[in-house]
């Protein structure tokens, strides 16, 4: 599998772009011309940016290499800005498998009494690396329902992780040839990836996420989650209530709809904070492609794999911090974050005050129609790298999705005002949290406790609470599941590596007593 993966860097172009942008030492090039067959050549001979070159390699080599790109895409801190934001365009997009096959998985998963009551199933309506989607009638005594089956593809998990220890070894294989290279903890990144995919692989947790949002949202004028059919799902299925709609991107066909635009576009921004400050459960990927719009102009999320939380302290810093922007009091801003214990104490306060400042007052001096609230948060981000604080992933993914929210809404109305919009639901937010946090600012004063437990997260699902805290924290912790994965899968990298050195000498000894 190690030469197979090795042929298909080769051959797809990847390697070349690689050498594009990064100059590794001889024995790296070494090591991929052994493994690869690698002559250096370049498939993607093109003008385009290496970063492009390398997204293209990525989308040709399949499931695991498009999960591998979005997921580098999430760490900038390995492989640069630049290429991370071109690896953000990865096209998670594959051949569909045959309905013949996605029927016998329907009956094996199902069995034949709920397979029997599927009927009228489509042709793949969508297909991408890890599932693809039908749409189906349920037989019902009133009426047939109409819904849309999420299958996995045929033994993808199977494909997916022996890829992945291919690519571990080679992962192993680099860190020990390269010193400079264990900074990047190749090794713990790939089995992040596992961890993360595996977990995706199990369309129960999606099933559940999307069910615990309908329930959130259910109440909510205006926004309309998926139904999830709990009888028709499984590990390997997932059946949720057929969306009727139109594309959120396709404005033309809305205008004809007579959808007003305008309140469109605020309703997606209004949602989104809604469900962030109220609920701290919110769509993680709302991107154009996850968004329709039904004929009565309500909006109607699909694909609920990424979700984001923000737990009750998270909120509370937030709010603190917002706050603090919009009364432009600095000292008070960077106040909450030493006593959240988010920044060294050994960082001078009216220094970090002043790191501060440079960010509202550019913003804040602008008009409001130009204030953004994820370029807020993405500069607050940037300089309090700088201080060495370690900012959460669910920061992160908040930021990142008010980043294409703003994106999507503007795409509708060019001219909305994103603050604005905003106003009203950030002012319940802070009215409902400021208070109890005046209450304990006194008790923050003497304790940091309290705001030392950001982020809690919630234990929804042991798994993927290990997960998103191993994302986080940069590191292992000796006492989590995937902690012992990582122990167990260097120890099988050791083994593989004496396996293959004795190999090697075995063969040795036996060319020169032959020859």
């Amino acid at each position: 599998m190690l030469f197979k993966i090795g042929r298909k860097l080769s051959t797809s172009g990847a390697i070349s772009s690689i050498y594009e942008i990064y100059n590794p030492p001889v024995i790296i090039k070494i090591l991929f011309f052994i493994i690869g067959f690698d002559l250096g050549s370049n498939k993607n001979n093109n003008r385009s940016s290496p970063g492009i070159k390398l997204c293209n390699a990525l989308q040709e080599m399949g499931t695991t290499f498009i999960k591998l790109g979005q997921f580098l895409a999430t760490r900038p801190d390995i492989i640069g800005k630049d290429i991370a934001k071109e690896l953000e365009k990865l096209q998670d997009k594959l051949p569909p498998f045959s309905l013949t096959e996605a029927k016998n998985i329907l009956r094996n998963e199902l069995g034949n009494k709920s397979f029997s009551e599927i009927i009228s199933l489509s042709e793949p309506i969508a297909a991408a690396s890890i599932a693809q989607v039908h749409f189906a009638k349920i037989k019902s005594t009133n009426e047939n329902q109409e819904v849309a089956i999420k299958i996995l593809r045929p033994n993808i998990e199977k494909l997916f992780n022996e890829e992945l220890d291919a690519l571990m070894f080679l992962a192993y294989l680099v860190e020990n040839l390269i010193s400079k290279t264990k900074r990047l903890k190749l090794v713990e990144v790939v089995q992040l990836l596992r961890e993360i995919t595996n977990f995706e692989m199990d369309l129960r947790f999606e099933a559940a996420a999307a069910n615990e949002f309908y329930e959130n949202t259910k109440n909510d004028y205006g926004f309309k989650v998926p139904k999830i059919f709990w009888n028709y799902t499984s590990k390997k299925i997932l059946c949720l209530d057929k969306v009727n709609g139109t594309s959120i991107r396709d404005v033309n066909n809305l205008k004809k709809l007579n959808v007003d635009l305008k309140k469109l576009s605020k309703n997606v921004i209004q949602h989104f904070l809604r469900h962030a400050v109220r609920d701290g459960f919110f769509h993680g990927d709302m991107h154009q492609g996850n968004l329709f719009v039904s004929n009565n102009g309500d909006l109607i999320p699909v694909d609920f794999g990424i979700m984001g939380r923000l737990d009750k302290n998270n909120k509370k810093y937030l709010a603190e911090i917002l706050y603090g922007f919009i009364k432009r009091d600095y000292k008070k801003v960077a106040e909450i974050h030493f006593l959240a214990g988010l920044v060294p104490k050994d960082v001078p306060k009216d220094e970090f005050a002043q790191a501060l400042r440079s960010i509202g007052e550019p913003i804040f001096g602008q008009s409001f129609k130009n204030i953004s609230g994820s370029r807020l948060l993405s500069q607050l981000f940037e300089v309090t790298e700088r201080f060495n604080m370690q900012t959460q992933i669910q920061l992160l993914l908040l930021q990142k999705t008010m980043v294409v929210v703003e994106g999507v809404a503007r795409n509708l109305d060019p001219e909305a005002n994103i603050w604005d919009v905003s106003k009203p639901i950030l002012e319940n937010w802070l009215k409902e949290t400021k208070d109890p946090i005046n209450k304990a600012t006194e008790a923050l004063g003497k304790t940091s406790e309290i705001f030392k437990k950001i982020p809690d997260l919630p234990n929804f699902i042991d798994r993927a609470n290990d997960v998103m805290n191993l994302i986080s924290e940069g590191k292992f912790n000796p006492n989590t599941m995937p902690y012992q994965s990582l122990k167990n899968e260097e120890l099988k990298l050791q083994i593989m590596r004496n396996k293959i050195l004795g190999g090697i000498l075995i063969l040795v000894i036996f060319v020169v007593i032959v020859f």
